[in-house]
């Protein structure tokens, strides 16, 4: 899977190794966050730490579900490959997220390294077990799953009716309510992937993007930034935009 070599995390902090949960920025609004300090050594016993270098692959379509994954640092996207070749993103998955949850034995879709990306990795079995040694782990993750269904109906509603503009006005609202729940501010908000990437999600073509993002700035709906920021300056206005109003 591309994931090179993971790194085992030893149950307990010493002076020489502190465990990489210790400084985590995410763990609050990850799975692992209903834990206690106590119940954190459990966890880590199964725990396996990885990172992966830009487009780097995480898990194929159609590979066995051996293997979920938190996400630590970065961004990722997933996608399916069509019948003819062609590729349909279907979400992004950033800090916090949790990747890898399958129905049945086998994954059901795509999951590549947008930039630079660290993840915690864990055996299906493993962790399985460790829910019904915790029943509240395993109900975090079920709210993580439901997260999962609402991104997939808002990316139907994204790829129906609504014009280009709609369409990515949407999208760069939904990164930003996604930045907010993470505890970021609504504006600016970081655009990791690519206008061919965004494309391939909102299902237009990279230069239809690329029109509608220099429309926008042009119109003062949106301000670039460095460092791939993006600045929303009126979120009411883009609220608007995005309802096609």
């Amino acid at each position: 899977m591309g994931l090179g070599e993971p790194k085992k995390c030893p149950a307990s902090e010493t002076a020489d190794h502190v465990s990489p949960c210790a400084a985590c920025a995410v763990r609050d609004m990850a799975f692992c966050g209903v834990l206690n300090e106590e119940e954190m050594p459990r966890l880590l016993s199964i725990l396996q730490t990885s990172n992966i270098d830009p487009h780097g692959p995480i898990i194929d379509e159609g590979e066995p579900a051996d293997y979920l994954f938190n996400l630590t640092q970065g961004a990722v996207k997933l996608y399916k490959l069509l019948p003819d070749g062609r590729r349909q993103i279907t979400g992004f998955l950033f800090e916090g997220d949790f990747l890898g949850i399958a129905m049945n034995e086998k994954y059901a879709y795509s999951a590549e390294a947008v930039g630079q990306v660290s993840l915690c990795r864990f055996s299906r079995r493993k962790l399985e077990a460790l829910l019904d040694e915790f029943p509240k782990l395993e109900k975090r993750l079920l709210g993580m799953a439901s997260n999962e269904l609402v991104q997939a109906q808002d990316q139907i509603l994204l790829l129906g009716r609504k014009t280009a503009r709609e369409k990515l006005v949407s999208f760069l609202l939904n990164l930003s309510a996604r930045g907010v729940k993470r505890g970021a501010a609504p504006s600016p908000i970081l655009l990791p992937m690519g206008r061919a990437d965004i494309a391939d999600y909102l299902g237009l073509t990279t230069e239809t993007v690329s029109r509608t993002i220099t429309n926008l700035k042009r119109d003062g709906h949106i301000r670039l930034l460095q460092g791939g920021m993006v600045e929303l300056p009126d979120l009411e206005a883009l609220q608007e935009l995005a309802e096609g109003s």
